[in-house]
C-alpha cells in the first residue's frame, strides 16, 4: 500500500493493512517497521518476558504480559477505537487491568511497556514513543539499547516522565510496577 504523506491515519486504515505488513501508527503517521529483530534483540525479550510472566505466576498476579506482534491501540477515552491515531506493536506490554485486553490487543495505556532499541530506527524508540507512552500515561517504559549495553528506565509521575534512571547490563534493574521484583541483566546470556 502506497503511503500519502498528507493524510492522518487511523485504526481503520490500520486494519485495511495485511498482517504480513509491519506498521505502526504514530500521531496519523505510518512507521514501517524492520522485518526481523536480530537474534540479541530477540534474547532479550524472551528472558525479560520469562522473568515477568514468572513473577506474576509466583503471585497470582492480576497482570498479563505480551511481546510483538500485539497490538496496542492508544486513545483518550472518549475517542471512538476505529479514529485512534496511535497504534504500536511494544516489545513487551504488561497490561494489568484485563478490561483493555481484546481478542485483537489493548485498547488502552498498558501499565509497562518495554522497546529494545535496533539500529533500523532507534529514533521512534527514545523520541516518538517516549513521548507517546508519557502521553497515553504508560506508568514505567524501558528502553533496551544492546549496542550500548544500557537500560533507560522512565518512570510516570503527576507531571509525566522524570529523568531516567540508568542502567548497564551489569546492573539488576527494578520493575516499579511491582514492589520486588528485580531483572538481574548480568545474567542474560547474550
Amino acid at each position: 500500500m502506497l503511503i500519502d504523506p498528507i493524510k492522518t491515519y487511523t485504526y481503520k486504515d490500520y486494519l485495511s493493512y495485511d498482517e504480513n505488513e509491519r506498521i505502526e501508527i504514530i500521531d496519523g503517521e505510518i512507521i514501517n517497521m524492520s522485518s526481523a529483530p536480530s537474534r540479541i534483540h530477540q534474547e532479550i525479550i524472551t528472558e525479560i518476558l520469562f522473568k515477568i510472566r514468572q513473577y506474576i505466576q509466583s503471585n497470582n498476579g492480576p497482570c498479563k504480559v505480551y511481546t510483538a506482534p500485539f497490538d496496542v491501540i492508544l486513545k483518550n477515552d472518549d475517542d471512538e477505537l476505529i479514529s485512534s491515531k496511535n497504534i504500536v506493536q511494544p516489545d513487551i506490554s504488561v497490561i494489568c487491568d484485563k478490561n483493555k485486553l481484546t481478542d485483537k490487543g489493548c485498547t488502552g495505556s498498558p501499565d509497562m511497556i518495554v522497546e529494545v532499541v535496533s539500529n533500523f530506527n532507534p529514533r521512534n524508540d527514545y523520541i516518538r514513543k517516549l513521548n507517546l507512552y508519557e502521553q497515553f500515561k504508560v506508568k514505567e517504559y524501558w528502553i533496551v539499547n544492546p549496542m550500548r549495553r544500557n537500560i533507560l528506565v522512565y518512570i510516570l509521575t503527576e507531571g509525566g516522565y522524570d529523568a531516567p534512571i540508568t542502567y548497564t547490563f551489569a546492573d539488576k534493574v527494578k520493575v516499579n510496577i511491582y514492589d520486588n521484583l528485580e531483572i538481574d541483566f548480568n545474567s542474560i546470556d547474550i
